[in-house]
């Protein structure tokens, strides 16, 4: 049952060959079963009160107008960044490591109105930062194909629920990789849509910091689009928003004739550890005997000048939301040191550098935009280094090249991340260890739906979730 997608649980569901609550407990039976070694879902509601709500959803199952959503009845666990009411929510922070928010946030709104029922939460990387999910307050997720190497993050909870059946389908967001990196490290899906696609919290400002986005992970392409038709569409209350789109209709196309671009490791500008190039490579063969036309792509822009932009803006984004937390000692105190950093570095920055960086994000996105009249889609690798042991904190070199700072072994995702474009993280198999590992398709701004075509045909040639599952 477990392994099956959730567009197909909740099929079941509709048709009465399934309820709810034995869908619950089965889910339950697998937490307490895997959870333990993997430490993906944290603060967890009591069993009991589960149940109760599971068979609630099978009495409102029987009256057709009664159900509310295509996730009626489905266990999902909410990311540790968003907040959920009377469900702790910490952040990954020992500042809030008992906090117990009174309201939903939007995006878990969203999720409830569907049917959806809450089961807890997934780890984090406190604050999301840093693409491995440990924290002070819940510890660090594992990866479900080795459990002495991380899940990636800050979604990392998440993917490693997926990857180990204890979800169908899951939140995450995702500024720098988030999404992304955890999907490749864990062998399932994680989708950034398009940056104004899914509103933000109507809280602060909604204007400027315009980097992070919430996007859907799965272990298909059909599951990421029908979350994302839950999760997406505008909110009066928050600037740049566009509306929603059918994304999980008409998603199986004959994609003969698209044409698809390799950026490979940007020219050598990214240093990416042996076989991961030659991995994506092979799932652009894939695309090819599907019909495709894949050539590669000289880098469109300077990979430093890309970096520089995106570290400013970040820096920024994060000085501006965490200096409350900075200006009081007593809590700069339990703030861990790659936060503090990224304070250190926004809070000197000018207005004058901060249009700099900008003025380089606007003629990237411009630039992107060029390439999208020729190419359908682009290809980079997900991450620049296989599933790294937990106890490091970041990687500090790849190849011998030292990295100088706690993302820079994840610049790959930068150039979508800034320009806020759609990209669908794809599984591409094993490395000689027998770790995953994953590639972004690209799409143009606005090409959700298109880009998700593509990888569901891709999905239905390789399905690498469900051949080559977790050995827990």
């Amino acid at each position: 049952m477990l392994d099956r997608p959730a567009h197909a649980l909740s099929d079941m569901l509709a048709r009465r060959e399934l309820s709810a609550a034995e869908l619950m407990a089965a889910t339950l039976a697998r937490i307490a079963a895997v959870n333990p070694a993997v430490n993906a879902i944290v603060s967890q509601r009591d069993s009991d009160t589960l149940i109760a709500a599971a068979t609630r959803a099978d009495v409102l199952r029987t009256d057709t107008a009664l159900r509310p959503g295509w996730l009626h009845g489905i266990p999902i666990a909410i990311k540790d960044l968003h907040a959920t009411r009377g469900l702790r929510t910490t952040y990954g922070s020992p500042l809030f490591a008992d906090f117990v928010p009174d309201s939903d946030d939007l995006l878990v709104q969203r999720l409830k109105a569907a049917g959806a029922i809450v089961i807890g939460k997934t780890n984090t990387s406190e604050f999301g930062l840093g693409s491995h999910s440990f924290n002070p307050v819940h510890g660090v997720t594992r990866n479900p194909y080795d459990l002495a190497r991380t899940a990636g993050g800050s979604s990392g909870g998440a993917a490693a629920a997926l990857a180990a059946r204890m979800l169908a389908v899951a939140d995450g967001s995702d500024m720098m990789g988030s999404l992304r990196n955890p999907a490749a490290f864990c062998n399932v899906y994680g989708f950034r849509p398009t940056w104004d696609l899914i509103p933000s919290e109507p809280l602060g400002d909604n204007y400027l910091h315009v980097m992070s986005t919430d996007g859907p992970m799965a272990r298909c392409p059909r599951d990421l689009a029908h979350l994302l038709q839950v999760i997406a569409g505008p909110d009066a209350r928050v600037p740049h928003s566009r509306p929603a789109e059918p994304y999980a209709d008409g998603l199986q196309i004959d994609p003969r004739g698209r044409r698809i671009g390799w950026l490979g490791d940007w020219g050598g500008a990214y240093a990416v550890q042996p076989g991961i190039l030659d991995l994506c490579e092979a799932a652009l063969q894939q695309f090819e005997t599907m019909g495709c036309s894949v050539e590669p792509v000289p880098p469109p822009m300077a990979a430093d000048t890309l970096w520089h932009s995106w570290c400013t803006l970040r820096s920024w984004a994060n000085a501006t939301a965490k200096q409350p937390l900075y200006d009081d000692p007593a809590k700069r105190g339990q703030l861990k040191p790659e936060i503090i950093w990224e304070i250190e570095q926004g809070l000197p920055l000018t207005g004058l550098a901060i249009h700099a960086a900008s003025l380089v994000r606007s003629a990237w996105y411009a630039r992107l935009a060029g390439l999208f009249q020729t190419y359908d889609a682009l290809v980079l690798p997900s991450a620049q280094v296989w599933p790294f042991p937990v106890e490091w904190r970041y990687p500090t070199a790849i190849n011998g090249h030292a990295m100088d700072s706690y993302h820079r072994w994840m610049e790959v995702v930068v150039p979508v991340s800034l320009a806020g474009v759609p990209a669908v993280g794809l599984p591409v198999g094993f490395g000689p260890q027998g770790l995953p590992m994953g590639m972004q398709l690209i799409g143009a701004a606005g090409a959700d739906r298109a880009i998700l075509q593509l990888a569901e045909a891709y999905h239905q040639a390789t399905d690498w979730p469900n051949r080559c599952p977790p050995p827990l």
